[in-house]
């Protein structure tokens, strides 16, 4: 009889002593299959918004070597020197207006505008002066049409540059009924030429 109790109690110690491995297993199987929490680093990185790098607007006036060519279409030239505008047209003659001989004032926003063409079209250059913030130079004919023109000018901003523009055929004489407009960066009028009818003739 004693034989068979002692037996009875082998198999329940060895039930008790197994029942705990069994309950760790378990519990492991458990916190394994529970997701991870993130990493602190990657909880800060996902809140990060990047930062788009601001691009500087392009330059309204083209910059020029001194004595530099530069071909303004349709057979005309144009170049810059430190004492003023140059250029020529198909005829092959060179035109220069001055910035030096005290013609124009370049302490105050001027500007000028000479134009050659025939019935093909018209060739309109100019001098703006007297500013170091040139943003435009616009050209509006009797009807309210907008030409705008492009701007050259020397290195170490100036203050003054050329201008230049094609239109068409104009029936006013040189087309001197064009106004010019010379505006800043920011689209501020700075100064003004009215257009003019010249008589065919003058």
């Amino acid at each position: 009889m004693k034989k068979y109790l002692l037996a009875a109690a082998g198999v329940v110690a060895a039930a008790v002593f197994a029942a705990p491995s069994a309950v760790g297993a378990s519990t492991e199987t458990s916190a394994a299959s529970r997701p991870a929490a993130p990493a602190p680093a990657e909880a800060a990185s996902a809140k990060v918004t990047p930062v788009k790098a601001v691009t500087p607007a392009p330059s309204p006036v083209l910059t020029v070597r001194p004595g530099e060519r530069v071909d303004a279409g349709q057979g005309y030239t144009v170049w810059l020197t430190r004492e003023g505008k140059h250029w020529t047209g198909p005829d092959g003659y060179e035109n220069f207006r001055s910035v030096v001989d005290g013609n124009i004032d370049r302490s105050q926003p001027g500007v000028s505008h000479q134009s050659e063409g025939d019935g093909t079209g018209v060739f309109h250059s100019g001098l703006y002066y007297g500013t170091r913030d040139a943003g435009r130079v616009e050209l509006t004919d009797a009807e309210g049409h907008k030409t705008v023109a492009t701007l050259i000018a020397l290195p170490g901003r100036p203050d003054w540059g050329v201008w230049y523009a094609h239109t068409g055929p104009s029936e006013s004489n040189q087309d001197g009924g064009l106004g010019v407009a010379l505006y800043d960066r920011s689209g501020k009028l700075l100064a003004e030429l009215p257009g003019f009818d010249i008589p065919a003739g003058g």
